[in-house]
């Protein structure tokens, strides 16, 4: 795959709508030099072969034993339904590299629903924080990719965020099932998390977690004593880096293996991804997950 652009670079490009179309046109290009060429490879039924079909999907052995002439249809032939669910708590107003969480997200989230939609698949967007805030169900229309770009480009309300609320109104709100992708910062308490997901993959989504931080928060790369401040409750506490490092990282990493152990319990596909990660490479890598899932199941060899 090609050179990825660094997310600094990218986030220089004031257009949210630009930016997502630099990150698709990359992708394009870079799949078409891997073995990944598409979302779907997994047929789920065969039909008639009708002329202009590609000759390639033409199931030879069947034609051999019934003389008719049938290919294979693969499940990229039928739409799929995505929705992209984004925190705008004000947590993911922080950033250290020239650019916010938020800004890191929106680009995320536009750049999936260009790429599904491009693709005949249908896109949908919902911001949440203490609770939903925007919801637009999946379409594939004209103008409606403009409708998710235009959500997304607006600045998030200062809140808190109350994950188990949110995800039990998204509940409510999704009763076709499809695929759901979560995008947050998962700062805040997760007790209730496992039960959410839950309630979701028995509703048979397909869930998809991609875990953003910054690489300050990651690495702790403070070092002056200072007061710090959360940015969603408003609390204040004087820090001295030295001593309060090695702890925050041991509790971080605590954070990020329950959160990693809740997915894989509930089969949530997990994406960590650093704000300092290429987009190209983030959404590379869940094509890629996608493409292994589906190929693991097992094929039919016969009509």
């Amino acid at each position: 795959m090609q050179t990825f652009l660094d997310p600094s670079a990218l986030m220089r490009i004031k257009s949210l709508e630009l930016r997502a179309k630099v990150v698709v046109e990359g992708l394009w290009k870079g799949m078409h030099r891997s073995p990944y060429h598409g979302f779907s490879v997994e047929f789920s039924e065969y039909r008639a072969y009708v002329q202009g079909d590609d000759p390639r999907y033409i199931d030879w052995k069947v034609l051999a034993r019934s003389d008719r002439t049938f290919i294979k249809k693969f499940e990229d032939e039928t739409n799929l339904c995505c929705q992209l669910v984004i925190d705008h708590s004000k947590s993911m107003g922080f950033g250290s590299q020239g650019f916010t969480k938020a800004d890191y997200a929106a680009t995320l989230a536009a750049t999936l629903a260009s790429f599904l939609m491009k693709q005949g698949d249908a896109a949908g967007l919902t911001t949440f924080a203490e609770g939903i805030e925007e919801h637009l169900p999946p379409r594939n229309r004209p103008g409606h990719l403009r409708r998710i770009i235009t959500e997304l480009e607006r600045p998030a309300k200062a809140a808190g965020t109350s994950l188990s609320v949110s995800i039990s109104q998204l509940a409510d709100l999704l009763r076709r099932r499809g695929m759901i992708c979560l995008i947050t910062d998962l700062l805040a308490p997760i007790e209730h998390l496992e039960k959410q997901l839950a309630l979701l993959a028995a509703m048979g989504h397909d869930l998809v977690l991609f875990h953003l931080m910054d690489r300050a928060e990651i690495d702790f790369v403070f070092e002056k004593s200072a007061h710090f401040r959360d940015l969603e409750s408003g609390s204040e506490r004087f820090i001295d880096p030295q001593y309060a490092r090695e702890t925050y990282l041991k509790r971080l990493q605590a954070h990020r293996d329950q959160i990693q152990h809740s997915c894989e319990r509930h089969r949530v596909e997990y994406h960590w991804c650093p704000t300092d990660k290429p987009l190209e490479e983030v959404i590379f890598n869940f094509l890629s997950a996608r493409q292994r899932k589906k190929t693991s199941k097992r094929v039919p060899q016969t009509i």
